[in-house]
């Protein structure tokens, strides 16, 4: 039976970095789910609240500079970590290469359906919405370029931090384009409705509550990047015991790319609170109360509005990504960031630090006591039998 968390048990205190009034909007979304959320949603949070305030702008002006002072520290300790385009691996080095010929490219591509015989409906349905996630790329593009003091302003800028996103996004378009080519191939998803979920999802966007800061934009890439290696590593691992090895290749290569994005984004936190440790302080804290959001949190596929929380019972049923792994990931950082240790923290930067150290414990013990709930069948679209366990 499966657990389940229910982070509103939480009486978390509001936590905002001072700062200039933010501009806000209101985003009204309508909630049709009528059973009870799973662990992974508090994990990768609940989904959006029906009427949920979107803050823009909250970074003060006066710290515009001090991005643009650490810029000369991007180009000697980030940009160097970007992997040149010779040297990374192409999807089509995983695939049935059709240049090979018709006969070859025809038997390798048999082979592949012979491999992924092994593996369980639950497990396409993951390793759909894991190529989902990366597909949806064009949205973090721009999510990252709305970020203050660090966006790419023409497209071509040559800022360090716009020749970053451009790199990131360089290697991270490659993920989703070989999980895509794979599920084609395989014929165990039917892919008129997985497109239609992707361009739903691209088309709805995110509400990760950055605030256009990238401070807490920072924060919450570094969490992300984490949380979608382990997950990656996790589908490895099912793919071995499902009996292909192909792709536990491909998710654990993936995985790897993110492990690397990940150093990237914790370099930058770590940097920031060397710079500027009351701000980063009560941006962790701000981020941990808001919990990190899933960036397919607004997933449709046109039929089943319930479909997100759906997807994220089978990740906390297969054990792809649950509260544990939550707990685990803030518990790293806590560790990584040697918040712990954090010297000279004044008021609310204290408190934040107070808060943010603390809430692993109470994750744990939450999680503990989570009611659980009994597995039943729901109907998935990209599933040709439909029927998947949840």
């Amino acid at each position: 039976m499966m657990q389940t968390t229910n982070f509103s048990q939480f009486n978390i205190p509001s936590i905002v970095p001072a700062s200039r009034s933010p501009t806000t909007t209101i985003l009204r979304r309508k909630t049709t789910s009528s059973w009870r959320l799973s662990p992974v949603l508090a994990v990768a949070s609940p989904t959006t609240s029906p009427s949920r305030h979107q803050v823009t702008h909250s970074m003060p002006p006066e710290k515009l500079e001090l991005f643009k002072s650490l810029e000369p520290w991007v180009s000697e300790n980030i940009l160097p970590l970007r992997k040149p385009v010779e040297k990374c691996w192409q999807p089509i080095e995983f695939l049935p290469n059709p240049s090979q010929g018709p006969e070859q490219f025809e038997e390798e591509v048999r082979a592949l359906r012979q491999r992924v015989l092994g593996l369980s409906d639950e497990y396409f349905v993951m390793l759909v919405g894991n190529m989902l996630t990366e597909d949806a790329l064009p949205t973090y593009q721009t999510v990252i370029n709305t970020f203050d003091g660090v966006r790419d302003e023409t497209g071509s800028s040559p800022c360090p931090w716009a020749i970053w996103t451009r790199a990131w996004t360089a290697e991270e378009n490659r993920h989703g384009d070989l999980l895509r080519t794979y599920l084609y191939l395989s014929g165990r998803v039917d892919m008129l409705m997985v497109d239609k979920t992707l361009q739903y999802l691209i088309g709805a966007g995110i509400d990760i509550g950055v605030e256009n800061n990238p401070y807490l934009g920072y924060v919450y890439t570094s969490f992300q990047e984490r949380a979608t290696c382990l997950s990656h590593g996790n589908m490895a691992r099912l793919a071995t015991e499902g009996g292909d090895p192909m792709l536990a290749r491909i998710c654990g290569t993936i995985g790897a790319d993110e492990k690397r994005h990940e150093h990237v984004y914790t370099r930058i936190v770590e940097k920031l609170l060397e710079v500027d440790p009351n701000a980063t302080m009560l941006a962790i804290a701000h981020m941990m109360k808001k919990k990190i959001i899933m960036p397919m949190h607004l997933m449709y596929d046109g039929q089943d509005p319930n479909i997100f929380e759906h997807f994220s019972a089978i990740s906390e049923r297969q054990g792809i990504y649950t509260s544990r792994h939550y707990a685990e990931i803030l518990e790293f950082f806590i560790i990584r960031w040697k918040l712990e240790k954090l010297e000279g923290l004044i008021g609310e930067a204290r408190r934040a630090q107070d808060y943010v150290c603390g809430l692993p414990p109470r994750v744990r013990k939450l999680e503990s006591r989570a009611k659980k709930i009994e597995p039943r069948q729901v109907k998935f679209s990209w599933i040709f039998n439909k029927q998947v366990i949840v």
